[in-house]
């Protein structure tokens, strides 16, 4: 299986299928924000694996479409009969630098540890985000939404490798 750039209406059904069935409890519940924290999680690391070119990050979140597409035009053909395979404009992130790198695998990294110590259902959640964020982001609007997030990475970065450095202190 390869990775996909494009993002088609099967892939988009699931991605919103996947949505639904997370934001459905916090809709019939209380509707506390603190109810989305680990599907927003997810969503944030598949931003920040979006943002990186290549690499562990960049596969995942280029297969991450690919099995949205083949899933979500599986489920609409089997449950409207109409084919669902028309490519939507893609979109993506980019400008992340190497300084800007290093704060994405750091900001992976944490939400891996919050999803290793995560109950059942927020681990169900933190991959939903995932699923979520990573198939979005290969749309041209939620790409152009988040089109500031490798500039604010690589500043973040910056600001670490300076204060790692001495840089200002003295």
């Amino acid at each position: 299986m390869t990775g996909t750039t494009t993002l088609t209406l099967g892939g988009l059904l699931a991605a919103l299928l996947v949505l639904l069935a997370n934001l459905h409890p916090w809709w019939k519940g209380g509707r506390e924000f603190k109810q989305l924290a680990p599907f927003n999680k997810g969503f944030a690391a598949a931003a920040c694996a979006a943002a990186c070119p290549g690499g562990l990050l960049g596969w995942a979140h280029s297969h991450t479409g690919s099995i949205a597409n083949g899933t979500g035009e599986r489920a609409s053909a089997t449950a409207s009969g109409t084919a669902s395979g028309s490519a939507l404009t893609t979109g993506q992130l980019v400008g992340l630098g190497a300084t800007g790198a290093v704060i994405a695998v750091l900001a992976v990294a944490l939400v891996v540890l919050e999803y290793k110590t995560a109950g059942k259902k927020d681990k169900r959640r933190i991959t939903g985000g995932f699923f979520v964020g990573s198939v979005l982001l290969l749309t041209a609007g939620v790409a152009g939404a988040l089109q500031w997030l490798p500039a604010a990475l690589n500043g973040a970065g910056d600001a670490v490798v300076a204060a790692v450095q001495g840089a200002g202190i003295l």
